[in-house]
């Protein structure tokens, strides 16, 4: 497996992984699955401060991606961001998961945060046991937060100390 920094070329292949989630599933809170030339957008645009990573397979294809984004808009919250991870579903389970999310918190610690958050819809164990393997705790549940596939839905919310605390140096964008 080889993992590197997504580019627009792969949008169609994360938009594969992607759209049947947010299609069949409550797992993602968006209703209609973004379409490729959206997914490519959405890279672009992360990419300008933030690490979005691919895993390839043997073959060279797109099998999973992790990615970090602003966690929230005040200034003080700067040092933190908010992580999403997806896998094919015929990739699960064989870590590598696990393996995006180290190589996303390495690329994290070097620009300088200290904090990495990640909602989860509950149920979902498999989220679940894969952000708790990389050091993940859970700090609260959202009740209700969320209305998808005729249910109210709740949302976990797990973080992650990504280096010891300290004064912060201003964060380094990732481009």
């Amino acid at each position: 497996m080889t993992i590197r920094i997504a580019e627009a070329q792969d949008a169609e292949a994360i938009q594969a992984i992607y759209a049947p989630i947010v299609a069949e599933t409550a797992i993602s809170f968006e209703i209609e699955p973004p379409t490729v030339a959206q997914m490519r957008e959405r890279i672009i645009d992360t990419l300008r401060h933030f690490p979005w990573l691919v895993s390839l397979n043997a073959q060279g294809a797109v099998n999973g991606y992790v990615y970090a984004c602003k966690h929230r808009e005040r200034a003080a919250y700067r040092w933190s961001v908010d992580t999403a991870a997806y896998v094919r579903t015929d990739s699960c389970r064989t870590g590598i998961g696990a393996r995006l999310y180290r190589a996303l918190f390495a690329e994290l610690v070097g620009l300088g945060y200290y904090q990495a958050f990640a909602g989860i819809t509950l149920p979902n164990d498999a989220s679940i046991a894969l952000h708790e393997s990389v050091g993940f705790t859970l700090i609260g549940v959202f009740r209700n937060v969320g209305f998808k596939r005729e249910a109210w839905r709740d949302v976990g919310w797990w973080q992650k100390s990504l280096q010891p605390l300290g004064t912060p140096a201003e964060p380094i964008a990732f481009s």
